[in-house]
């Protein structure tokens, strides 16, 4: 794969509202195997597992004991309307009820869906690993001031367009308020520059997504997988009795 296909990413048609998820009915997963209840596992003294961050081989974002039985893994997507969702409605207790207790891991791997998602991974993980989860958390919370920002000036946003390629996603970025909202949250402005221009990882992130896509066959997001079986789940109200069924109860 050459730095065309990173930066093709920039010119993928978008829509300029919540149906950026291009995520269709819950597909049929896999099924879940049944378990017995799995004890709870202490942390480290002086540690807590929701405060407990490393990144995975596989290039995804792992919050939790990495050696919990019980292993979800999301693909996600900073533009999606849906995953947005899951965020408000499910993470919280994801985090505090069963991630802090050991049982569970969470992992995140960023999917690129559109025009939008590789500024806003650039800039996700710009920084230090253990702040994606929690900045890609707060992204997904303000993501509505994106749309409302890129609907409000839609003009410059097809502008972007006739940017020198390596140009595009800072464009991007500035239009949609991303830049602002990283530089708000630690990200400082010549950081954020740089980590956009950043055309080696770019292409690095389309390598990578190109290979979830066609190994995990990932048709929209969020699209969860438990201890390595596609579950099928949409929302937190199909996710969480699959995490009961697998132990963590």
């Amino acid at each position: 794969m050459k730095l065309a296909r990173a930066l093709l990413l920039a010119t993928l048609p978008l829509t300029l509202g919540l149906a950026a998820c291009d995520k269709k009915d819950a597909a049929a997963g896999g099924e879940i195997a049944s378990a017995e209840p799995i004890a709870k596992v202490p942390a480290p003294a002086g540690k807590s597992w929701t405060e407990t961050f490393s990144v995975t081989p596989e290039g995804g974002y792992l919050m939790g004991n990495p050696n919990a039985p019980i292993k979800l893994v999301e693909f996600g997507a900073l533009s999606c309307s849906h995953c947005a969702q899951f965020s408000k409605e499910g993470f919280p207790k994801l985090r505090d009820d069963y991630v802090a207790s050991g049982r569970v891991s969470y992992e995140l791997r960023l999917f690129l869906l559109n025009a939008l998602d590789m500024p806003a991974v650039l800039l996700a993980t710009c920084g230090s690993p253990d702040a994606v989860i929690p900045l890609s958390e707060q992204f997904w919370e303000w993501q509505p001031n994106m749309f409302t920002n890129l609907q409000k000036d839609e003009a410059a946003f097809q502008q972007i367009q006739n940017l020198p390629a390596d140009k595009r996603f800072a464009g991007i970025a500035q239009v949609g308020g991303m830049s602002e909202f990283f530089a708000s949250r630690g990200i400082a402005a010549a950081q954020g520059s740089s980590c956009l221009a950043d055309t080696a990882k770019a292409t690095k992130l389309a390598t990578t997504n190109e290979q979830w896509s066609k190994e995990f066959d990932i048709q929209g997001t969020p699209t969860f997988f438990l201890n390595g079986s596609k579950t099928g789940a949409a929302d937190w109200a199909q996710l969480e009795p699959l995490l009961q069924k697998a132990g963590a109860r």
